[in-house]
């Protein structure tokens, strides 16, 4: 297809509110470099990661930054990609064209000083908040295969495969009793879903307004006002964080494991050493995703094995109502931008 020159998207052009969202039609559509691909945006989801960013939440306490460091503006956000391949950078020959695909939100690029590092489409680099991006090919997975449509897979790169590495890293098994907190937010009602298809027993803690969809996964429910019950649960997932840490700890059994990948009610959590000590707890914070993980996540897509709750869509240019609708809480499951249709 024809590769117009300008295409229209949403820069982030400082850290702050959603004033520094700006729409504009007049942005360069990007060349792909040498192993780099340019990818037509169908779909892409909206997280709480988006929001942090632009806030600068990332630099901890008395500074902004972004995932790693220091942001160049203006940026294009968007951690959750769902495109069509449509040029090619020079070198690359194991991406199709025409093919339809998705990449990991934080892409591991290991360094000497730090085995950990990461890269985040949306944050180091631009993302899919605009009709075109470019991505590194090795990033990219093939998801033509899919029965589920574009927007449903916009919503599963970062969501999904945020809870698919918790499960993975807590080696949660068959059987096993797991507690998710923020059950029927977007990672959590992620997570419910991909520890019911690995056989846990699943128990999922949100407000009971929101618990439908967490019920019609098939998990049982625990109102997030009551502490869950002591010595429970063999894994606790918990994506909230906040004032209830200590309770989620007395939750596990002995021997249990604690998998953490957000905060939203807070970052600053107290709690007892010797309930981890003396109970042989496991802490795992889980942001890094091997290729392989997500790998196993892109072959979950492809069968279909799962379908989000994807409970809105809305134009692009809406990001800043679809931000402002997520961190409410107003919806369970995902909401999901689409972008308007390229000129001719």
């Amino acid at each position: 297809m024809r590769v117009p020159a300008t295409m229209s998207g949403v820069q982030l052009v400082g850290h702050g509110g959603p004033e520094m969202l700006v729409w504009r039609d007049d942005i360069p559509v990007p060349r792909p470099g040498a192993g780099e691909v340019l990818v037509k945006v169908l779909a892409a989801g909206v997280n709480m990661t988006d929001i942090n960013t632009r806030k600068g939440w990332y630099g901890g306490e008395g500074r902004q930054a972004g995932w790693a460091g220091a942001m160049g503006f203006p940026r294009i956000q968007g951690g959750d990609l769902c495109g069509r391949v449509i040029a090619l950078g020079a070198g690359v020959d194991d991406v199709a064209i025409g093919a339809r695909v998705i990449c990991s939100t934080c892409q591991p690029e290991p360094t000497a000083e730090n085995p950990m590092a990461i890269a985040v489409i949306g944050s180091e680099f631009d993302g899919a908040f605009a009709q075109y991006c470019v991505v590194p090919a090795r990033y990219l997975h093939d998801v033509s295969a899919s029965p589920l449509t574009d927007i449903e897979i916009g919503a599963m790169p970062c969501a999904y495969g945020t809870a698919f590495n918790l499960i993975s890293r807590s080696n949660l098994a068959v059987g096993e009793r797991v507690l998710v907190t923020g059950a029927s937010g977007g990672v959590g009602l992620a997570a419910v879903q991909l520890a019911l298809l690995r056989g846990a027993e699943v128990t999922g803690q949100c407000s009971l307004p929101k618990s439908q969809a967490v019920r019609a996964a098939g998990a049982t429910v625990l109102d997030r006002a009551l502490p869950p019950k002591a010595r429970a649960f063999d894994v606790v997932i918990d994506v909230v964080g906040g004032d209830g840490f200590q309770t989620r700890l007395e939750a596990l059994r002995p021997g249990g494991r604690y998998a953490t990948s957000g905060a939203v009610a807070g970052p600053m959590v107290t709690g007892d050493l010797r309930t981890v000590y003396l109970n042989d707890l496991t802490l795992l914070g889980c942001t890094n995703q091997p290729r392989e993980v997500f790998a196993g996540l892109v072959t979950i897509i492809n069968t279909a094995r799962i379908r989000p709750v994807v409970s809105k869509t809305y134009p692009m240019r809406d990001i800043a109502q679809a931000q402002a609708d997520l961190a409410a809480g107003r919806y369970p499951g995902k909401l999901v931008l689409v972008p308007a249709e390229p000129l001719p």
